[in-house]
């Protein structure tokens, strides 16, 4: 009977050693084209190997769950040499990663329980679980199923919370200043706030003989007629229209204009 229980347990070590074999060397070849072949790599290539990884997951599971394997949790695993000096075979077999089986070594990969840090937090958190009521327990199991569920919904819902929220910025946040606009649009349509004085100098040359004249809104443009190389007499003197009168020449410029077609040079 317990030659037949150690033959079904080293059958089922070598299985499960074979199984994880398999599943390290296809970690190692995913990580391997991730590193080195990210460039060439597509999205249905990475779906086919994280397929693979869980297809090999699950068969671990099956083999585990089967009646035929024994319960790896009621075996003990005990040392029978310990030796400070390296171990060729120890290394090959761990891939260099335990190249000696010391007492230094063996308390933390035979270990069957966690570490003192670990077991005195898990004390800690299992004296404040005792403490709390179940009424108060129950209120905060639904506060957290309350959280999930929203963010469930919006991890399957993105697109949708993103518009409603674009959305809804756009509406209560405008894109422009309403005084800014109508104070642009007072200038441009009206002249509103804009200078009414012209600067000194700024008529265009060629237009010597011409002169503008501001009556308010208006503007009036007389032409004083003659010559280009008029002589000092002849140079008409401009004054402003007088208000509330549009349209009528004032008699300062009559007067000139009359004097200046009766000159002999204009004959």
């Amino acid at each position: 009977m317990q030659q037949r229980e150690e033959k079904q347990l080293d059958a089922s070590v070598e299985s499960l050693v074979t199984r994880v074999a398999h599943l390290k060397g296809s970690l190692q070849s995913f990580i391997y084209k991730l590193e080195n072949e990210y460039d060439r790599l597509t999205w249905p290539s990475v779906l086919d190997n994280f397929a693979l990884l869980s297809g090999q997951l699950n068969t671990i599971n099956k083999l585990l769950r089967n009646e035929k394997t024994p319960s790896y949790k009621s075996l003990v695993i005990i040392p029978l040499l310990l030796s400070p000096d390296r171990d060729e075979e120890l290394a090959k077999l761990t891939e260099q990663r335990v190249p000696v089986f010391s007492h230094e070594i063996v308390p933390d990969h035979l270990r069957t329980k966690p570490d003192p840090e670990v077991e005195e937090q898990e004390k800690q958190l299992s004296a404040e679980a005792a403490r709390i009521g179940p009424e108060a327990a129950q209120k905060q199991i639904q506060t957290l199923n309350k959280l999930c569920s929203n963010l469930l919904e919006k991890l399957n819902n993105p697109r949708d919370d993103r518009d409603s929220e674009t959305s809804a910025l756009r509406q209560n946040k405008p894109s422009f200043n309403l005084a800014d606009t109508n104070a642009l649009v007072a200038a441009v349509g009206f002249g509103k706030n804009l200078s009414k004085c012209r600067p000194p100098g700024s008529v265009a040359p060629g237009h010597t003989g011409q002169a503008m004249t501001s009556a308010g809104p208006t503007m009036q443009q007389v032409t004083i007629a003659g010559a280009a190389g008029h002589q000092p007499g002849m140079s008409g003197q401009v004054t402003q229209q007088q208000p509330g009168q549009p349209g009528k020449m004032p008699s300062n410029i009559k007067t000139n204009i009359k004097s200046a077609s009766m000159h002999p040079y204009n004959r």
